[in-house]
């Protein structure tokens, strides 16, 4: 097996530059720089969002393969 040799952050940086001004043209490449970040969700509101669509009988099939004894049925 070989060994794994990490390139230096500011040599990284620089190759990778080059590559989206290469691939995409230094427009584009500016633009996909500048993209703000999308902000997350907090984690607890995320799962409520999930449990609210849920259909518990379907999860249950789906995780448990077939009619899961004891399944919440609506």
């Amino acid at each position: 097996m070989k060994a794994c040799i990490f390139t230096d952050e500011e040599q990284l940086i620089t190759k990778a530059v080059d590559v989206l001004v290469k691939e995409l043209g230094p427009v584009e490449a500016s633009r996909f720089l500048a993209l703000p970040k999308k902000k997350r969700m907090e984690s607890v509101k995320r799962h409520r969002q999930w449990q609210a669509q849920l259909q518990p009988a379907e999860f249950f099939d789906r995780v448990f393969g077939g009619r899961a004894k004891g399944a919440i049925r609506k």
